[in-house]
């Protein structure tokens, strides 16, 4: 009888992520949709601000909503795990109302964080074993665990523990590495499984499809996960890639990997990227990104609008009174000078960089609006050529 309800909480919870197909290009594989959650609706393709330990870097969680207009942020469990502590995080009801926001959240298992930390990690079937950044103590990610510790947290969508090959990898370490990422895997869906939320919502988890920019291995990686899908697969993120390979190679494995993945579930691709690759992506059927360059490169007076690349520290900026993009969607958009922004990065303001990422995320959110909206036209293909150009252009 126990076995019984537990499938029935878990059916229950399951319904309650749901993704509906709405429009698909007809040139490509573009696809526009809604992601249903607890916390609210997802409109994709969409693009997903980092949060990286439970804010927005230089964002009010205000600006967010009404002027970014974002819809889905990141979370990092490897960060999180160390400070706040998952102590914190569950007294506090989970991270969002830790945080203050009650749209959806996803973590990233910490995977990433996994590969960047390779002179303090030790990689074994057992699972990770690292070294804080922050004082040097000792600590393991486990699959088991993994999940234990993204279930405090709390978030809507969670990420399986993998490890995130490099791109630049040798096939014999690349398939080494899939090796060990079906295994934890296995164990990490299982848990998943045997385990419920904590704070009265549903919880979804994605695998994560690895296999560096070996074809025969992401196809291999595809077809494993495939093997473990059922109702708590929400949908599946594409991972290890911009991380060291070329460009071209990445569209490679995408063009390669979406068509294999269920047309009915959600494809996201972690971590990547510009403007163009963000295009080019959703050209090949990915529905959900994120990345830290809006607000890293706006951080260093790096703009990226509709015509082109602004760097603000440039001195051409100086006497120009005119608004900082005057096709730009966010207030200070239409509020600030380019002279008055180039000023304060000069300075050394902080409010530089606080306005320079706004500007920058919203116009990422914008970004895939506006594909969206073409996508329903039909005639995103057309319209993706067009802009490329402009967009990768220095002004």
């Amino acid at each position: 009888m126990f076995i019984i309800q537990k499938y029935e909480i878990f059916r229950i919870f399951a319904e309650m992520f749901k993704f509906k197909l709405q429009a698909t290009d007809t040139q490509s594989a573009a696809r526009a949709g809604v992601i249903s959650t607890d916390h609210g609706e997802i409109r994709t393709p969409i693009f997903m601000p980092v949060g990286t330990v439970g804010s927005v870097k230089g964002v009010y969680h205000r600006d967010l909503e009404a002027d970014i207009k974002a819809q889905i942020i990141l979370g990092n469990t490897y960060h999180l795990y160390l400070r706040p502590g998952l102590d914190t995080l569950r007294k506090a009801g989970g991270l969002h109302k830790f945080e203050h926001w009650d749209r959806p959240i996803l973590t990233d298992s910490g995977g990433f964080q996994v590969f960047s930390l390779a002179p303090i990690r030790k990689l074994t079937e057992e699972g990770c074993k690292f070294s804080s950044h922050i004082d040097g103590s000792k600590h393991i990610f486990t699959p088991e665990n993994n999940v234990d510790t993204q279930r405090i947290i709390g978030a809507d969508i969670i990420m399986a523990l993998d490890e995130c090959c490099p791109g630049d990898a040798d096939e014999r370490y690349a398939a080494k590495s899939l090796k060990l990422t079906q295994g934890w895997l296995e164990r990490f869906a299982r848990h998943f499984d045997e385990t419920e939320p904590l704070y009265g919502y549903s919880q979804t988890m994605f695998p994560i499809i690895q296999g560096c920019v070996y074809p025969d291995l992401r196809k291999r990686a595809v077809e494993h996960a495939l093997r473990l899908d059922n109702e708590n697969r929400g949908g599946y993120a594409v991972g290890g890639l911009a991380v060291g390979e070329p460009t071209e190679k990445m569209y490679e494995m995408l063009e390669i990997t979406c068509p294999l993945l269920p047309a009915g579930k959600p494809r996201y691709l972690m971590g990547v990227g510009t403007p163009a690759n963000i295009l080019e992506g959703i050209a090949r059927g990915i529905d959900m990104f994120d990345c830290v360059m809006p607000t890293r490169n706006g951080r260093n007076g790096m703009l990226f609008t509709w015509n082109g690349i602004m760097n603000m520290r440039n001195s051409k900026w100086t006497d120009d009174f005119s608004p900082l993009d005057p096709d730009g969607t966010s207030f200070v958009d239409s509020y600030y000078t380019r002279a008055y922004i180039h000023h304060l990065f000069i300075a050394k303001e902080m409010f530089a960089a606080m306005v320079a990422s706004e500007h920058n995320l919203a116009f990422y959110l914008d970004l895939v609006t506006k594909a969206r909206e073409h996508i329903e036209a039909g005639d995103f293909t057309a319209w993706k050529n067009a802009v490329l150009p402009k967009l990768t252009q220095r002004l």
